[in-house]
């Protein structure tokens, strides 16, 4: 895969879970349903690692293209 699609595929990793992230708020003063439950620090995990994961192909994609140049 070339830089370019890596970066893209981070940002759009990022954009769904975000997305998941903005799903999984509380809304109206009721508490999401995973509250509480065993799956709760499963969701916790899955969020942190999108973002980690996410992050970790943008910037490694950059400092490709930083160094090939």
């Amino acid at each position: 895969m070339s830089d370019i699609a890596i970066f893209l595929v981070g940002a759009l990793v990022m954009l769904i879970t975000c997305g998941v992230f903005w799903a999984l708020l509380p809304r109206g003063d009721k508490l999401h349903r995973f509250v509480n439950t065993e799956w709760e620090p499963y969701i916790s995990v899955a969020i942190c690692s999108g973002v980690a994961l996410s992050f970790t192909m943008m910037v490694s994609s950059i400092l490709n293209m930083m160094g090939t140049q």
